[in-house]
Formats: C-alpha cells, sequence, structure tokens
C-alpha cells in the first residue's frame, strides 16, 4: 500500500492511497468511534458494511457512523485508489448542536443506506488531504468542507445495497440485538439451527471479520462512548457484556492504546 498522504491531528484524520496490486490477504474489517467518508476513485471491489455488500465505481461515497463496521473486498488486482476521513461526531456542534447536518450518519439503519453517488468530491477531498496550513486553518478548512459534503449528502438519494443472503442479514441483526448479553459463538450459531463453523464462515464473509472479534470491537467502542460520557471504567465494562475487568483492561489498551482510566 502507498500512502500518498495520511494525516491524524485534532481527531481530524485524512488518508489518500493507492494499491497497485490490492491483495484481499491484507484485508481487515474496521470499527471506529469517529464518523468516516469514504470516496472511491478507482479499482474492482465491493464494500462490506454490516452485512450489507455495495458494488462500487468512481464518485461513490460511503458513510458509516461510530460503530458501523465495514470492509473493503477486491474482485481482482485492479489498481485501488481511495480517500477516508475521520472525524468526531461532535465536530459541528457548536453551530449545529441538533447534529441536523449529521442526518445521513445517525439516521440511517444500521448497514443500511450508506452508498451515495457525488462524482464531485474528488477534488475537495484532495485539498483537505494536502492541505499545509497551520493547525488552525486545516480545522476551519476541514469544518467548512465537511459542513458543505453533509449538506450534499442530505439531498442526494442514498444507493440501495447489491442483493444478498437474507441469512447473513438476519445474523449481523441478530448479533447486534444482543451484543452485550452472555453468549457464545456456539449460541448464535444454535439460534440459526448452523453449526458454529458454518455461521463463522456466514458472518465473516458477511461482515469481514469473525464474531468473536465483531463483537469484542463493537463493545469496546461502546465502552469508549460511555467512559466518554463520564462512566466509569468498570461500569462501562460491565455494561457492555465484558464480566472479566482484566480482560476488557486488555482489550481496550490493545485497541485504543490507552487505558481505560487514561480517556476520562
Amino acid at each position: 500500500m502507498a500512502f500518498l498522504n495520511e494525516t491524524d491531528k485534532d481527531e481530524l484524520y485524512i488518508r489518500h492511497a493507492i494499491d497497485d496490486v490490492p491483495d484481499n490477504k491484507g484485508v481487515a474489517f474496521h470499527i471506529h468511534d469517529r464518523c468516516e467518508v469514504f470516496y472511491f476513485v478507482s479499482g474492482n471491489a465491493q464494500y462490506l458494511v454490516e452485512g450489507s455488500i455495495y458494488p462500487l465505481e468512481r464518485g461513490n461515497v460511503l458513510i458509516m457512523r461510530p460503530g458501523e463496521a465495514h470492509c473493503i473486498r477486491f474482485m481482482n488486482d485492479e489498481r485501488y485508489e481511495r480517500y477516508a476521513v475521520n472525524f468526531p461526531i461532535d465536530l459541528f456542534d457548536s453551530f449545529d448542536p441538533q447534529r441536523r447536518l449529521l442526518a445521513p450518519f445517525t439516521d440511517h439503519p444500521l448497514g443500511q443506506q450508506n452508498l451515495y453517488f457525488l462524482p464531485g468530491l474528488e477534488n475537495t477531498l484532495h485539498q483537505l488531504a494536502y492541505y499545509d496550513g497551520d493547525g488552525y486553518g486545516r480545522r476551519l478548512l476541514f469544518i467548512t468542507k465537511l459542513a458543505d459534503i453533509m449538506d450534499k449528502l442530505s439531498h442526494h438519494s442514498e444507493l440501495k445495497p447489491a442483493a444478498q443472503p437474507t441469512l447473513s442479514e438476519q445474523m449481523v441483526r441478530y448479533v447486534n440485538n444482543v451484543l452485550f448479553e452472555d453468549i457464545k459463538v456456539e449460541y448464535l450459531a444454535e439460534h440459526f439451527f448452523l453449526s458454529t463453523s458454518q455461521f463463522s464462515r456466514l458472518f465473516k464473509n458477511a461482515t469481514g471479520a469473525s464474531p468473536w472479534a465483531y463483537i469484542t470491537a463493537k463493545r469496546l467502542i461502546k465502552a469508549r462512548e460511555l467512559l466518554q460520557s463520564g462512566e466509569s471504567a468498570k461500569k462501562a465494562a460491565e455494561s457492555c457484556g465484558f464480566n472479566d475487568y482484566s480482560a476488557f483492561y486488555k482489550a481496550y489498551v490493545k485497541r485504543f492504546g490507552e487505558s481505560p482510566s487514561g480517556l476520562r
């Protein structure tokens, strides 16, 4: 992978990258604690968002809110180019406390209404990726440009996901419904009258992640959200399905690079 430019400052992240020969072996699913705007420039790929499968073409924009799992899947080794922007969900709160600009993110059902067609965004994203001014100017540029992108999204109809196995949709939805309960993969498989291996294979094909990796990442993102709202680390862990605090602590540090108490 060639990162043409990548910057992460003050919770505002942007990446412009190219894979000359993309390979699914190096692909992992993602769950962020920030919003993401993904812009597809070139390649032959599908995007997986919470069990929905979106075929991609130049000019496609995908949006994922915090905690929404997503993953790229390459159909061949055609050159793959994209931009990705991540920003905190409270970015516009100073002038949009009701978060109306973020309605495309906050109002869509999980894994639905993620895909748009806005071919004119490439120049804007290039400007953000290669801005070389000071931090104040960079933040101002991000806020104004992203607010304009949000406004454009609110006036464009989303594109529908490609047809996909109904069973996969049901599996992802069910896991999210019982996410914080005392669950095991074998219990999830039994619910759908599948073996554990069958369930795991279908689930990974739909999300890009094994069931337990998906569950753990989702729980950690929610726990981080609770910590940011002032919840204690112990209470956040319990609320998100972690019965063993030491296991939660280790998983949290591994994912976020800091302790739960460090965030608070």
